[in-house]
């Protein structure tokens, strides 16, 4: 196979990043219409614990994501890339044959750490060619086209279901691993010289971490954003409890997430068109108080009513919540990658691992506490909100950006 030389023109290389992060997305919301009929072929007994089909495989993206850095720093970033999509394969194979719960989750848990490689691997990708301001433009346009998988990909999973059963999805999986790993190789040229990389030792990896560690910027970012993702983590866990559990919508789930879904490549659109003049900065802090606002406001009907308010009330808030929390991903990660660019690798296995770390337990916490009612997803996403906020002033705080890189 002749190795790519020529670097990719924007759009095919946004496209392509778009496909590769998406690989966790597919991951987790093709499965969603399926979780209980999963569950029940598996034998699982508590409905809550079919969330697990979902945090088991951020549990592997999280430790996969402390590997992948580091090592697409030592040995250049393509070839992690195609470790990863070779695990994330054996994973989904490993589900597709599960006949225990046990081995689902095993396979998950080995899906997420396979998928860690193309997704914090395409960061550092990123941040090879791009920094501050240029670089949160290109992650928001990215993320713009991601999030096209989250609308279409519980519709998708309905079909598949429907078609030829939940095992199928797997296979789905397979298909477009292969198809991402393939316009990758072909395409895309390494961006890591032989001569920049850094060794692959526990004394060069613990000297980045305390490098990393000492960034007031990177860290509070990177706590702020686990935070978030928590929350987010949590709604997509209880997401088929909470649409058909509370609401009763049936085959109309797939629409009403894709709709929830849109808000946020929304805010990844606006985010490319205002964060070169307004920065990163600022647009976060307006995202967190919004999302503050928005659970206070949203908190008043929905205790009035028992807690469970009208579905359109409750797609209007989570649509305006969703915004924010678009504003906030691609922003985020960006203030945190922003000081680590001669480390970006070990830097996005860090903010990556260490954000999804934080994400879990939020996460469980919000999903377990489901009772049928959208009070425990609304409090979780009002709490976070206001402790991310904490963090990031306090991260920001002495702090002074440069204006061409700046935030």
């Amino acid at each position: 196979m002749p190795r790519p030389t020529t670097p990719l023109p924007l759009t095919e290389f946004v496209i392509m990043l778009a496909m590769m992060i998406s690989i966790v997305a597919l991951s987790t919301d093709l499965m969603l219409p399926g979780l209980d009929v999963i569950g029940h072929d598996l034998g699982v007994d508590d409905a809550n614990d079919t969330q697990l089909i979902v945090s088991s495989l951020f549990l592997g993206f999280a430790v996969g994501q402390a590997l992948a850095g580091p090592l697409s720093d030592s040995f250049g970033r393509k070839p992690v890339i195609y470790a990863g999509y070779a695990l994330f394969i054996l994973g989904c194979v490993l589900s597709l044959t599960a006949t225990s719960w046990e081995a689902m989750i095993a396979g998950r848990v080995l899906q997420g750490l396979g998928a860690a490689s193309p997704r914090i691997v395409s960061l550092a990708l990123v941040r090879d060619g791009y920094e501050g301001r240029s670089m949160a433009r290109i992650m928001s346009i990215v993320m713009a086209v991601f999030v096209l998988v989250p609308t279409i990909a519980p519709a998708l999973g309905q079909g598949v279901i429907w078609l030829a059963g939940w095992r199928a999805t797997f296979l789905v999986l397979i298909v477009m691993a292969a198809l991402a790993g393939t316009w990758f190789a072909l395409r895309q040229p390494e961006t890591l010289p032989a001569h920049e990389r850094r060794p692959f030792s526990a004394r060069a990896i613990g000297r980045g971490i305390a490098e990393i560690a000492r960034s007031r910027v990177a860290m509070g970012s990177t706590v702020a954003l686990g935070m978030i993702f928590g929350a987010f983590l949590a709604y997509l866990s209880t997401a088929q409890q909470v649409y058909e559990g509370v609401y009763d919508a049936g085959a109309l789930f797939a629409l009403y997430f894709g709709m929830a879904a849109l808000s946020i490549g929304a805010a990844a659109v606006v985010n490319s068109m205002l964060v070169m003049r307004l920065g990163m900065r600022f647009l976060t802090r307006l995202a967190l108080i919004g999302l503050i606002a928005l659970a206070a406001l949203f908190a008043v009907p929905a205790l009035a009513m028992g807690g469970v308010p009208p579905l359109a009330l409750f797609i209007g808030w989570l649509i305006a919540s969703f915004f924010c929390v678009g504003l906030l991903f691609g922003n985020l990660n960006a203030i945190a990658m922003e000081p680590l660019g001669h480390m970006a690798g070990l830097g996005a296995a860090l903010i990556g691992s260490l954000s999804n770390f934080i994400a879990l337990p939020i996460s469980y916490l919000i999903g377990h506490a489901f009772n049928g009612t959208v009070l425990p997803m609304l409090t979780g996403f009002g709490v976070v909100g206001c402790l991310a906020l904490g963090v990031f002033l306090w991260a920001e705080r002495g702090t002074t950006p440069a204006p061409q890189t700046g935030a």
